[in-house]
């Protein structure tokens, strides 16, 4: 109530806001059944999410309430450590900053994981130069899994040159769970728990799987004109060693990585998709790290011919769109964002494994609330809202966000069409800025979704 007062937000409207929450909160869990929410649902579960938004507009307007407020300078955790010491250290404005966290975990998927993660975020000498980002991971597991991946989105030249990339070398395990958004079919899954989108239960409808995973995604574009690059890229994806945990062809029992493989004619135990794209990107972000306001666009069209190894050739249509938008002049980290993502390929032409799949994106974000891999189909389309806003008066370290996000993905030959189904996914998390140079933020969420959760650990913003 007394926060309620502080910050002019009527005492309904947050009562409101919480009730509707609860209510979405019984729909994304089950306790209302519109779950995989089919077409003529949507018309039932699309109010409570929009009252749901509308809800927040009162502690969202409170941002634009400036009366009582001035402007504060940023502060990040180095900040507050300093101010600490007897004789605070005069900080040195650095171009770039280097965080590593040890990674340790344990899930039945790949047992004790232990490792190293890190991301370095780096700009140009000129003040206006963008910043760029450098991250990866090494993990070990005690089952014999090796996880290894760097990812890159760097400006160059300043700012004429613009490189993405995505390499991988895994030993990997992960279940897979049939094609499109109402799967498995024949009825529901049992509550499940996952650690960064990977799978921590073993339900009795999941299909485990072990192979060896090779990726080398590159992309290099050039600036056309302020904001618009061009340009093209390679992409490598090589599965082998392929192990259906559940395959028994003498019971029989097939799984669907199998029948899908044998209707369509690939190996079982290896395949290879490999190809070239093009590539246009638009982006007006103020930061790449942690952008508090501009856009993103990116349009990406692949094709991999037989001659560079494919077993068949197949196109992949890409489209990402991200938008941030302010709301408030003076505390930046108040704001709204969007995220909308689509994959779309040829039926039976692409490998099973290499379909696009939920948390198949460039840093392993999307889905939060699912496990990696829980969605997959020949067409994928995801959206995702997300507000953020902080919790520290005054340029404070610490802010939080709150998000909703939805799923749709189709089988192929039309049995089940894009948004026939939704998967809808929500939750909360937490932030620390630890360096306010770059808006480096270590974030901790946590996700919901369809007798789903998960825990997910990163820096930066999730998009």
């Amino acid at each position: 109530m007394d926060w309620a007062r502080k910050t002019h937000i009527p005492f309904f409207h947050l009562h409101f806001g919480i009730m509707v929450y609860s209510k979405v909160k019984m729909i994304c869990k089950g306790e209302i059944q519109f779950i995989s929410v089919n077409s003529n649902q949507l018309n039932k579960i699309l109010p409570f999410c929009l009252v749901f938004i509308c809800s927040l507009h009162p502690i969202l307007g409170m941002a634009q309430d400036t009366s009582r407020l001035t402007v504060c300078p940023p502060k990040d955790l180095p900040d507050v450590i300093n101010s600490w010491r007897k004789h605070p250290k005069e900080r040195k404005d650095k171009t770039g900053s280097l965080f590593l966290v040890p990674v340790i975990s344990s899930n039945p998927a790949t047992g004790f994981a232990f490792g190293v993660a890190g991301q370095y975020a780096f700009r140009g000498k000129k003040p206006e130069s963008l910043y760029s980002i450098i991250s990866g991971n090494a993990t070990l597991t005690t089952k014999d899994q090796v996880m290894f991946q760097v990812k890159n989105n760097i400006y160059l030249k300043d700012d004429k040159l613009f490189l993405t990339g995505d390499w991988r070398y895994f030993l990997f395990s992960q279940a897979t769970y049939g094609l499109g958004t109402n799967t498995p079919e024949g009825g529901a899954l049992n509550y499940q728990y996952g650690i960064n989108g990977w799978e921590a239960s073993d339900d009795s409808l999941v299909q485990p799987m072990k192979y060896d995973h090779i990726r080398f995604h590159q992309t290099i574009s050039w600036r056309l004109r302020k904001s618009l690059y061009l340009g093209f890229g390679y992409h490598l994806d090589w599965f082998r060693n392929i192990y259906d945990e559940k395959l028994d062809t003498l019971r029989p029992l097939y799984t669907s990585h199998y029948l899908y493989s044998k209707k369509y004619g690939f190996d079982t135990e290896e395949y290879l998709v490999s190809g070239l794209s093009i590539n246009m990107t638009y982006d007006t972000r103020d930061n790449l790290v942690n952008a508090y306001k501009g856009v993103f666009a990116n349009f990406n069209y692949r094709i991999s011919p037989e001659f560079l190894g494919s077993k068949k050739t197949v196109n992949l249509l890409s489209l990402e769109w991200r938008s941030f938008h302010s709301l408030s002049s003076l505390n930046p980290r108040h704001l709204i964002s969007f995220w909308f993502m689509g994959n779309f390929t040829d039926a039976g032409q692409m490998p099973y494994l290499n379909l696009p799949a939920l948390g198949y994106d460039q840093r392993g974000r999307s889905g939060r609330g699912y496990t990696q891999g829980r969605f997959r189909g020949t067409n994928m389309v995801y959206g995702e809202t997300e507000y953020r806003f902080p919790i520290s008066p005054c340029g404070g370290i610490f802010g939080g966000v709150l998000f909703l996000n939805a799923t749709t993905a189709s089988k192929p030959e039309g049995e089940e069409k894009l948004f026939d189904y939704l998967a809808p996914g929500y939750g909360f998390g937490l932030r620390m800025m630890v360096d306010k140079k770059s808006r480096t933020n270590l974030q901790i969420d946590f996700g919901f979704g369809n007798k789903s959760a998960g825990v997910y650990f990163g820096a930066s913003e999730t998009f």
